[in-house]
């Protein structure tokens, strides 16, 4: 199964979902589901670097953003995923028209989490505001891998 997150640039609140999924997914050492995690964004300058801050955030709950570069979401990456969860309503209806016999597969994650609201972008603010979005991401996605039925072993803390 592939899954990909997707936002504007690429740079944030996506690429801090892979790395924090791909994460989540090896904490649950029981689960037989072989995931891909990738990310993307609708106006990404493919090969830009994390931000500063998406990296630091990350590299506080022991995860390596450091290497991450942005990519651009192209009609073929959505065709050739499983699922691709978004980071906004507006991120979901870009992909929805980019790809609409792809729409079916489409959410926003909180959506596929069962939750509601957008993920802010925290881009341009202080490096709080993207642990606060590391947070919440963490908090979706383990109701996403839920849903997905990918078992949880513990409720220890990334």
């Amino acid at each position: 199964m592939k899954i990909i997150f997707v936002c504007t640039g690429n740079t944030c609140r996506s690429s801090m979902a892979g790395a924090i999924a791909k994460r989540l997914l090896e904490d649950r050492p029981g689960c037989q589901m072989d995931i891909v995690f990738a990310s993307a964004g609708v106006a990404a300058i493919a090969g830009e670097p994390a931000s500063p801050e998406a990296v630091t955030a990350l590299a506080e709950m022991g995860i390596d953003l450091d290497r991450h570069r942005a990519v651009l979401l192209t009609p073929e990456a959505v065709r050739q995923a499983d699922l691709v969860l978004t980071m906004t309503m507006a991120h979901q209806r870009h992909v929805q028209t980019l790809v609409p016999s792809q729409a079916e597969k489409v959410f926003t994650l909180a959506g596929y989490a069962k939750a509601v609201g957008d993920i802010a972008d925290p881009i341009g603010q202080p490096l709080e505001a993207y642990r606060n979005c590391a947070r919440r991401l963490v908090d979706l996605i383990g109701k996403a891998l839920d849903r997905l039925g990918v078992a949880s072993q513990s409720s220890g803390g990334t």
